[in-house]
């Protein structure tokens, strides 16, 4: 009987002590929920993994410890939906994760690169989230990472937007980097993209057409990068773009600054020009000079210029107390061409000349406004009608007849 009782206390011992480390319990430096299958051991400064942790896990929080390297040390739990190593010292993304994962969490770490076999096998991954590390390169390769909805590479130190990215991905963000170029079909297989982070990096013009794939795009951000907002040849696209486009678009490229043109600068008019009067006497002037035959040189040598001035004409004011006020003063310059040749050598009867008269109306009269409107410059060209003889030269050519009429008569006496 006591040796019944002495094998059962020895079977008790056994199950006591090796039964927990083969089915596995919560280690005591973590803390469990959920048959021991969430697992959170974050901020307890490990450096190596836990002793007790159950293969079966379906989370893992490692997050804000001292771990260097965890390569081949997570492969065992094939059921791990999500691990969060955030807040650690790796320098790269641990090797052979197990394919199960759906979720990854690695921020602020030392990864530099990364590279194509991290993400290779993960066919279930939705979440991954690599920001806030020293990252100058991620290659992705083409039609894997087929679930993933999530990529945050934001505050790294990437140059170049990552190519080969999951064609249904929902949300990149790529904000806080050195990014100044997008390589041609970037973003052509990414018709799913709703939301895209770019802001706070290098870009000073987008390349045509690396948006207009996005037809489902529904957020961008766009702001603290240095646009070249005066280059004609690349920076247009992406103001229309920001134009077209039915996506919110936060911090658009240029919006204090005018749209670059092509077109040159009108001539700013001179202050002898602003007037109005000037500028429609300078169109008739151009119009007459355009008109009128070359004059020989004996014609401008014989040209007569004669100005007088014309006292200002006076304009009722109903405005003003003081009764009419002085309008613009007009000045009238009479032109007169002699024939061609000499005036000395021209014959007495020959026919008398054209004047030409121009008016030109200078300064403003205080009630313009009230003032109908007119031409401001007219060109007017009188002729001159022949000679008449006076009644006195009548007389005296009468008289003179007669003498001679008298003079004959006594001269036959």
């Amino acid at each position: 009987m006591e040796y019944q009782i002495l094998n059962t206390s020895t079977c008790l011992l056994v199950l006591l002590v090796f039964i927990p480390t083969g089915l596995g319990v919560c280690p005591s430096s973590c803390k469990c929920s959920g048959n021991d299958r969430n697992v959170d051991c974050s901020g307890r400064n490990l450096t190596v993994l836990p002793q007790g942790l159950q293969d079966n896990l379906t989370y893992l929080n490692l997050s804000f410890n001292q771990f260097v390297d965890l390569d081949h040390q997570l492969t065992r739990f094939t059921n791990l939906r999500t691990l969060d190593i955030s807040n650690n010292w790796l320098k790269n993304v641990p090797a052979h994760l197990p394919k199960s994962l759906w979720e990854l969490y690695a921020t602020n770490n030392n990864i530099k690169v990364l590279q194509k076999l991290d993400t290779a096998y993960q066919w279930n991954l939705r979440v991954l989230d690599i920001s806030r590390n020293m990252v100058e390169r991620a290659v992705l390769i083409n039609n894997t990472l087929s679930s993933l909805k999530f990529l945050n590479l934001s505050s790294n130190k990437l140059w170049t937007v990552p190519t080969n990215m999951p064609y249904n991905i929902e949300t990149v963000d790529l904000s806080n980097n050195f990014l100044s170029q997008i390589l041609p079909g970037t973003l052509v297989r990414l018709q799913h993209l709703t939301s895209l982070y770019l802001h706070n990096n290098k870009f000073s013009y987008i390349p045509d057409k690396a948006f207009d794939q996005l037809s489902q795009l529904q957020v961008i951000t766009l702001y603290n990068n240095p646009w070249s907002c005066s280059d004609n040849q690349t920076i247009p696209y992406v103001l229309q773009w920001v134009q077209g486009t039915a996506a919110r678009v936060v911090g658009a490229p240029c919006a204090d600054q005018p749209w670059p043109s092509t077109a040159p600068a009108p001539a700013q008019p001179t202050a002898l020009d602003s007037s109005p009067m000037i500028k429609g006497t300078k169109a008739v002037d151009r119009e007459a000079s355009a008109t009128a035959p070359e004059p020989t040189k004996v014609t401008k040598t014989h040209k007569q210029l004669r100005a007088k001035e014309v006292p200002p004409a006076l304009f009722p004011s109903t405005d003003s107390p003081d009764g009419p006020q002085e309008a613009a003063a007009t000045r009238t310059i009479l032109v007169q061409d002699s024939t061609e040749g000499n005036a000395s050598l021209a014959p007495a009867t020959g026919s008398s000349t054209t004047p030409m008269t121009l008016s030109i109306t200078s300064g403003m009269p205080t009630n313009y406004s009230k003032m109908p409107q007119s031409t401001t410059a007219t060109l007017r060209k009188e002729e001159a009608t022949p000679g008449v003889p006076s009644r006195a030269s009548r007389w005296q050519m009468g008289l003179l007849c007669l003498a001679l009429l008298h003079a004959v008569a006594v001269a036959m006496d």
